[in-house]
This record gives structure tokens, sequence and C-alpha cells, in this order.
């Protein structure tokens, strides 16, 4: 073979591998001069989560004072203010039905009232939870309570109800003087109910006659008073309804509420409870069908009271009382009863509402629904 044909041949591989060698040298440096190393990207990670763990700490140690407080009041638990709120709402609806208010003014006394009623709910409970410390304690279902615990200490507790309180007088205080008067002597029920228990074999009566203040006070608020024919069997159907699904509740308890000596209609009804239950229904619902016939109602109010009949028939029909399960839910599910209810009122009293309205245009008496103090 001829020399230099040799020497080509044989130096051309060694050209093509430095020449690969010098491409994939400048392809890495390249790489290495353009692109963040790991290294890097891990640094820069390590200098921006000292911060967001300091802010879920302080978020933490944030939640951890407030939740003892939340839990105090119930508020994790909203269906007590529900159930405390749906007779307000009752109340407020037929106390509309004569026309004498704009809408929107109806529409702002309800939103009042279901701030109180998260205030007076709250209040309550950090009264009741005050009261009852030393039985709590002895009451599977309550002995994790933030009093029993010492989480939150007596005088903490009280602290905590009076900022509650004090919100709550600012509330009402929005309302006519009427109003003011009328709720501020639902007070005296509202520091002595917890008491009752431990006197009287139907606390859930007291219960019924504290809770269900709103009935009163919602009509109050929007007519300046209160109208007897409509109000006194609203309130009393109320009542008896508060006694039904509380009877269901204390259920759960009354084995601890049996070896303590504390009172409850679930104790005193006993094997009698279905009978005893089915005897309030019908006070309730007949209580409520006069108080909707009182005030003009028309058919949907009487088929919500059908409906509302035939859902707490069910619930003590089926109710098993020695079940603690059972009874939580069917007490849960009365939440639905007052929407029912209100429902049956906004439509058996629709037409009558806009007759009345289109009668009372440009009339109307909003000065009755300011507050005595405020304006």
């Amino acid at each position: 073979m001829h020399p230099l044909i040799q020497k080509v041949h044989f130096d051309f591989p060694s050209f093509h591998y430095k020449k690969k060698a010098q491409t994939d040298h400048h392809r890495q440096k390249v790489v290495i001069e353009t692109s963040t190393p790991k290294i890097v990207i891990d640094k820069t990670r390590n200098e921006v989560l000292p911060d967001e763990k300091s802010i879920d700490i302080r978020l933490s140690t944030l939640w951890k004072k407030v939740d003892p407080y939340i839990r105090l009041a119930r508020w994790d638990r909203p269906i007590g203010v529900y159930l405390l709120y749906w007779p307000c709402s009752w109340s407020i609806a037929l106390a509309s039905i004569p026309g004498t208010v704009p809408l929107h003014t109806t529409l702002q006394t309800a939103a009042l009232f279901l701030l109180g009623a998260g205030l007076m709910r709250g209040a309550g409970c950090t009264i009741n939870d005050m009261w009852d410390k030393d039985v709590d304690s002895q009451v599977e279902r309550t002995k994790d309570r933030p009093l029993v615990s010492g989480v939150i200490s007596d005088k903490q507790a009280v602290g905590f109800l009076a900022a509650q309180l004090s919100l709550a007088l600012i509330v009402l205080l929005q309302l006519n003087c009427y109003s003011i008067v009328l709720g501020a002597s639902s007070m005296l029920l509202v520091v002595t109910y917890p008491l009752m228990k431990r006197i009287t074999n139907y606390p859930q009566i007291f219960l019924g006659a504290t809770f269900n203040w709103g009935a009163l006070l919602g009509y109050s608020a929007i007519q300046g008073g209160v109208e007897p024919l409509i109000c006194l069997p609203l309130y009393t159907g109320a009542l008896a309804w508060t006694v039904v699904y509380d009877t269901i509740y204390a259920h759960q308890d009354k084995e601890d509420d049996a070896r303590i000596g504390m009172k409850s209609t679930a104790l005193t009804f006993g094997e009698h409870t279905k009978p005893a239950l089915s005897g309030a229904l019908g006070l309730s619902v007949t209580s409520l069908a006069v108080a909707g016939g009182a005030a003009g109602l028309d058919m949907p109010y009487y088929i919500a009271l059908a409906m509302y009949t035939l859902h707490a028939g069910r619930q003590i029909y089926t109710l098993n009382p020695d079940n603690p399960s059972d009874c939580a839910d069917k007490f849960k599910s009365n939440s639905m009863v007052g929407l029912i209810i209100l429902l049956g009122i906004i439509g058996g009293g629709y037409k009558q509402y806009l007759e009345n309205r289109r009668k009372n245009k440009g009339k109307e008496n909003i000065e009755i629904t300011k507050s005595c103090i405020f304006s």
C-alpha cells in the first residue's frame, strides 16, 4: 500500500476521536455553564424552608391557643346555633308579612339575629361548662371539654364569657327599646338553666323556654312589640319541639346522669319516652298551626307542618334510646325541621306579603326597627 494512503487511513480514526472529544468537552462545558447545579437548587430551597416552617409554627401555635375557646363555645358544632336561630327566623318572617318594612330591613334583621344566635349560644355553652365542670369530668362524652381538661382556666373562661356577652349586648342594642328590654330579660333563663338538671326532672322544658326566646324577640324587632295570638303559640310550639329533640339528645348520657345524680327528661320518661315525645310533638304541631292560623298563612305552611310531623314521627318511631349514635344522628337531623318550617312560613305568607307591600309602599315605618340607643 502506498505510504501516504496508509498514513491517512491510519490517522483518520484518531482525528475523528479527537474531534469527538473536543465536541463532547464543549457540550459538557456549555451544560455546566448554562445549567443551575443541583447543589445550588438545594441551597436555595434550604434558604426558603426556614421561613415557611416559621409561618407554619406560628399558625400552629395560634390555632392551639384559639381552638380550646372554639370548643368551649361549641362553635365547632354549629347545630346548636341553627336550632337557636330557626325560631328567630320564623318570628321575623311572620312579623314581615304585614309589609310594614322593606325587604332589606327584614334581611338585615335576620342577619343580625344570626350573629346574635352564634354569640349567645357560645355564651350559654360557656356558662353551662362553668356550672358543670365537676359533673362533666364524670361523663364519658364530656370529660375532655376544655375546662375539665384544664386547657382553659376558670379565669380565662370568665374573660371569654364577658367578651361574648359584650358583643351580644352590642347586637341587642341595635334593636328597638321594647326588644332590648325583652332580650335582656332572657338572661335570667340563660344563667339559671344549667342548674335545672340538679333540681327538676324536666330541665329540657327550661332549655326550651331559654332556647326559643327568639320566637318572641324576632317579632318585636320588626313590629316594635309582640302579637300574643301569633307569638305565644309560636313560642309554645318551638318549646315543645326542643323537648322532643333534646330528650333524644339526653339519652346519650342517661347512664352517666343516673350514676352522678343529674336529672333529665330521658331519665324521667324512661321506657315511656316514645309516648311522651309523641305528646310533645302533638303539642308542637298544634301550637304552630294555631300561630299560622292567626297569621293567616296559606296551604304551603300546613304542608310544611305535615312534613315536620312525618319527619319527627319517624324519628320517634325508629328511635333506639339505648344507642347513643342513633340518638346523636336523630338530634342533628332536627336542623332540617327548622328550615322546613321557615320555608313553609315564606310560602304560606308570600301572597299576603306582596299585597301588603303594594299597599304600604312609600308608607313604611322603619323608625320602629331602628336602635333606640344608636339612632
